[in-house]
């Protein structure tokens, strides 16, 4: 009985293994070739390599891809085309380069934000020295994520502009406010717009740290003051400067014109009933604009109350009749003082006058001044319906300023 005929065997996954072994070997030599040091290879000959590499992986596997990318992380620089290729990829491509690669270019790293996942902007985020052009477009994207990683990396550096924005969005986002008040670019103005939204124990950190006094400012401008002879110069700007470095906080302009005899009257008549007409008196007396007024009556926490108090020359007292006029309870039903009463006498002790007007005049400039779109909308953001419960000439006032600054 003769034999059976053998069965077929195809070549065709033979002919398969041996043509993935021999892509992986190309791919190999021409990886170092790119990774050669400049004594042995010049820029056209590197450039002309890493564009046939990058060609063929356009149609390599996940494996290949991700050994390239390996390999060229440990050359520091890879050529740009090559890793912006190799930086929109899937993130087991891309992560050896961001996390490895030292010295990709904002180029390339913004090239990879724009056209790759969140994570590899928070990838991004984490790298050593990130740049402020960097930092400005990861924050533009409005991730929470990454705008975290970013504030948690001490090298990462921040622009100006990024840090309006982080402070804007940490009203959203309130787990950003303790990074953020560690970071060294936050400056005082950042920190008072922040305040507003704040927890309790972010807005006494604020007031501990930001709260500066205006000593070298005085006695910079000291000749100037004994100059005006007691009268407000005639140019808008150098008025606007000296009602901020003076020391006199209460407008007594105010008092001659207004419907009470003195500040310490108007609080002695509100601690009846904070009306909208004298919490009004009250604003104009203290110096501040009526927006700003009805801004810290309409808080929920007491903190402003202590710090309008205290800047004004007010007694503790004083705080507790503004409490009680707001309608508030100064004591609970143990007979202790109300915690959040509590909290702004706590803050009303822990600040000196001259501290206290400087936050004040702040929040008085910026509530009507031209901060950051971003920042303005954040701090406006409950402001109407806030201010509408208080006063009508308040919500009025409030619009009209709104308008303004939308011009």
């Amino acid at each position: 009985m003769s034999d059976p005929s053998p069965i077929p065997v195809s070549d065709e996954p033979r002919t398969e293994a041996s043509a993935s072994r021999a892509r992986a070997t190309l791919l190999k030599r021409l990886v170092d070739v790119v990774c050669l040091p400049a004594s042995r290879i010049n820029a056209f000959e590197r450039a002309m390599t890493s564009d046939l590499l990058a060609e063929l992986l356009r149609d390599a596997s996940l494996v290949e891809r991700e050994r390239v990318a390996r390999r060229l992380a440990l050359m520091g620089d890879p050529p740009g085309p090559l890793a912006r290729l190799l930086l929109r990829d899937t993130l087991s491509v891309a992560r050896p380069l961001l996390e490895e690669a030292t010295q990709l270019s904002d180029a390339d790293l913004i090239a990879c934000l724009y056209q790759a996942g969140p994570e590899h902007r928070r990838l991004i985020a984490q790298r050593r020295g990130v740049s402020e052009i960097v930092t400005d477009a990861l924050i533009d994207m409005d991730e929470e994520a990454v705008a975290e990683a970013l504030l948690r990396n001490d090298l990462a550096r921040l622009s100006h502009h990024g840090v309006e924005h982080l402070v804007a969005s940490s009203r959203d986002a309130p787990h950003l406010a303790a990074p953020l008040l560690r970071r060294a670019e936050l400056r005082p103005s950042h920190a008072y717009v922040l305040f507003w939204w704040a927890d309790a124990e972010t807005r006494l950190t604020i007031l501990q740290r930001f709260a500066i006094p205006r000593e070298i400012l005085d006695e910079t401008v000291a000749d100037l003051f004994e100059s005006a002879d007691g009268h407000a110069p005639e140019d808008l700007l150098s008025r606007k400067a000296f009602d901020f470095i003076g020391r006199r906080q209460r407008n007594p302009e105010a008092t001659r014109r207004g419907l009470f005899a003195s500040l310490e009257a108007a609080v002695a008549a509100a601690e009846a009933g904070l009306t909208p007409e004298i919490g009004e008196e009250i604003s104009y007396l203290a110096g501040l604009k009526p927006v700003t007024g009805a801004k810290i009556f309409t808080d929920a926490g007491g903190e402003p109350l202590a710090v309008l108090c205290k800047a004004a020359g007010l007694p503790r007292t004083a705080l507790r009749a503004l409490w009680r006029g707001l309608n508030r309870q100064d004591v609970d039903r143990g007979g202790a003082t109300d915690h959040a009463l509590e909290r702004a006498l706590v803050a009303y002790d822990g600040l000196s006058i001259d501290r206290a007007q400087t936050v004040l005049r702040y929040w008085n400039w910026s509530l009507t001044s031209g901060l950051s779109p971003a920042l303005l909308k954040a701090l406006r953001q409950d402001d109407e319906n806030a201010i509408d419960e208080y006063s009508k000439p308040q919500r009025t006032a409030l619009l009209a300023l709104s308008r303004d600054f939308g011009r």
